[in-house]
């Protein structure tokens, strides 16, 4: 499958077609991307370097309202798209309101930034794909470096194309014949191509995840075994891989992928060491990074958007009471812990409780944060309590779980859960508390409603009501509103407008009732 092109991508990939550098790499001598034919671009080992580390750039700073800025595709925006389509983090202002409430529609600025820049990222890999063996070929770069940059770009591709198609087609869980998004593995980078480009249709939810699949076995086969968080390696690939067969319901493809990872990561003693030193950690697979020369901005930051006003963000997200208040969160768990005079999981204000994993207001440097050991840990156990593992489904959980909690607080074990439809309720809901304000909560209601565990988006504290801490404290009604049944055309995000419009020779099919 290959995939069709707005005039806005169609822009942006004539006008950077030949490879996106990115600002921050340390490569001297280069004329502007956009201006590069991809035979100079790809002439020696540091022009393919800065080609390879153009995708990484573009996946830090995509489009939105026309503009090239952060936070779009895998930024603080992206980030927080993924929790505003849940019920676990609330939205405190107007910023992201049109997610919060289900308000999108073909013409509205966050999915359209979102489609926009992940096809951005998407050329920019192919582009990379594509000139590798040539320059291989030509003696610029080693067999072994081209294998590590085709790796990287391979993984880079399947990625960008799975957030495409969590986010605007149905669940792989509910109907894999169900419509796809383009999945292209060619690139467009000179006007003769966006004629063929045009005439690739959506395919379907099972094409995309079956392209998914190969480029990522494809991956793992050519990355090196590195540990690097910040550049695609063998693990990145493999983490990806149990993610999808998660989505696929592949019980026992997650297993073999997890078993794959043990011993190359372990779960931190620590639950907020993986967003401290620098997003280094056992737990980090996979991130992009921003330092002080290269970050995200003001509109892109994640402690920005997520972190309490009170200490000089914006704070645009906060933690919902509604989780805050669980009866399954236990109030000693550490991932409750309050910022004061020693660090903390969450800093408190009179507004509520806003979320500490990201810190940095002054340079904007908290890295976006891709992938986690212990997502794989906790898709493990849930693939194991499936197939009726209990007893090592109930030890992975515990892995995560307990590292949490004092000493004080017992293990879980069979004696806890009925059956195991309540184990599997269990480390959902430990997936929660887990990965808060990571933007993992909406992928999981995706696959959830889809299979029917779930109706839809749960109900949500009403956007703009949560003002003071007594809502957090147990002596304030939460008012609700905001959820939305699966069969609701607005459970998926509709192709944006502008992409339909423009393409006069073959138009996508529009997502049902937009």
């Amino acid at each position: 499958m290959k995939t069709i092109i707005s005039n806005n991508i169609k822009t942006a990939l004539v006008a950077l077609a030949m490879l996106g550098i990115t600002s921050s790499c340390d490569v001297t001598d280069l004329q502007p991307a956009n201006i590069i034919p991809d035979a100079e671009a790809f002439a020696d080992a540091n022009r393919v370097n800065a080609a390879v580390l153009g995708i990484y750039e573009s996946a830090q700073r995509g489009f939105y309202l026309g503009a090239v800025q952060r936070g779009y595709p895998f930024g603080a925006a992206s980030t927080q798209q993924g929790d505003m389509r849940g019920e676990d983090m609330y939205n405190d202002q107007l910023f992201y309101e049109v997610t919060y409430t289900n308000a999108h529609n073909p013409q509205t600025a966050n999915n359209n930034g979102q489609w926009i820049s992940l096809y951005r990222m998407i050329n920019r890999a192919n582009i990379v794909i594509e000139n590798l063996p040539i320059a291989q070929s030509s003696g610029a770069i080693t067999t072994e470096v081209m294998n590590q940059f085709m790796g990287e770009a391979l993984y880079l591709r399947a990625l960008a194309h799975h957030e495409l198609v969590l986010y605007f087609s149905r669940p792989y869980s509910d109907n894999p014949s169900a419509m796809g998004i383009p999945y292209r593995t060619f690139a467009i980078n000179d006007v003769s191509k966006v004629g063929p480009g045009e005439a690739v249709g959506r395919g379907t939810v099972q094409q995309v995840y079956t392209q998914l699949l190969a480029d990522l076995d494809q991956a793992e086969g050519l990355l090196n075994s590195s540990t690097n968080p910040f550049r695609a390696q063998k693990g990145a690939a493999i983490g990806l891989k149990a993610r999808v067969k998660l989505h696929m319901k592949d019980w026992a493809g997650v297993l073999t992928e997890y078993n794959k990872l043990v011993g190359r990561y372990t779960v931190t003693a620590n639950p907020l060491a993986p967003f401290r030193s620098g997003g280094i950690s056992t737990d980090n697979i996979f991130s992009f990074e921003n330092t002080a020369n290269s970050n995200p901005g003001v509109n892109g930051a994640l402690a920005n958007m997520y972190g309490n006003p009170n200490l000089g963000s914006r704070g645009l997200v906060k933690i919902s009471p509604l989780i805050w208040r669980a009866s399954f969160w236990h109030p000693e768990d550490t991932r409750r812990s309050i910022r004061g005079t020693a660090d903390g999981f969450v800093s408190q204000g009179p507004l509520g409780m806003f979320t500490n994993k990201y810190v940095d207001n002054t340079t904007f440097s908290d890295k976006s944060i891709v992938m986690r050991f212990s997502e794989v840990v906790l898709a493990a156990a849930e693939a194991n309590a499936r197939l009726g593992n209990t007893a090592a489904a109930i030890t992975l959980l515990n892995t995560v779980r307990s590292r949490a909690l004092p000493a004080t607080v017992p293990a879980y074990t069979a004696a806890n859960f009925a059956n195991a439809d309540a184990l599997i309720g269990a480390i959902i809901q430990e997936t929660r508390i887990e990965f808060l304000a990571e933007g993992r909560r909406f992928p999981n209601i995706h696959r959830l409603a889809g299979e029917g565990r779930m109706p839809g988006i749960p109900a949500k504290a009403t956007s703009r009501s949560i003002t003071g801490i007594a809502f957090y404290t147990g002596t304030g009604t939460i008012p609700t509103d905001h959820s939305l049944p699966y069969a609701s055309n607005l459970f998926i995000w509709p192709i944006p407008l502008e992409e339909i419009l423009t393409n006069a020779s073959a138009p996508l099919t529009q997502n049902p009732g937009y």
